[in-house]
């Protein structure tokens, strides 16, 4: 299909980017031939660079939202305090 990223990026639309990403998640074209993985890097490294550009950082692929408390622990245990024992090595 593409022989290059350059090739790719020089075509990128919003719907091209939506069939890539459907690509990407079913593993084959739309015409049923699979995605090779070197096409499955070409696509993904398109769609991040598109995203890049044109999407807000909450839309892109990967997105993961900021905790509410950076390295908050899923137990929060009151912010009891826990003793460190050092090991000689």
């Amino acid at each position: 299909m593409f022989q290059s990223l350059d090739e790719l990026l020089q075509i990128l639309n919003p719907q091209i980017v939506g069939s890539l990403k459907r690509a990407i998640e079913l593993g084959k074209w739309p015409n049923g031939v699979v995605v090779s993985p070197q096409q499955k890097m070409l696509c993904a490294e398109a769609v991040a660079y598109w995203e890049q550009k044109h999407a807000a950082p909450v839309e892109r692929v990967g997105y993961v939202p900021p905790k509410s408390t950076p390295c908050a622990d899923k137990h929060d245990h009151d912010h009891e305090e826990e003793a460190v024992t050092w090991v000689a090595s």
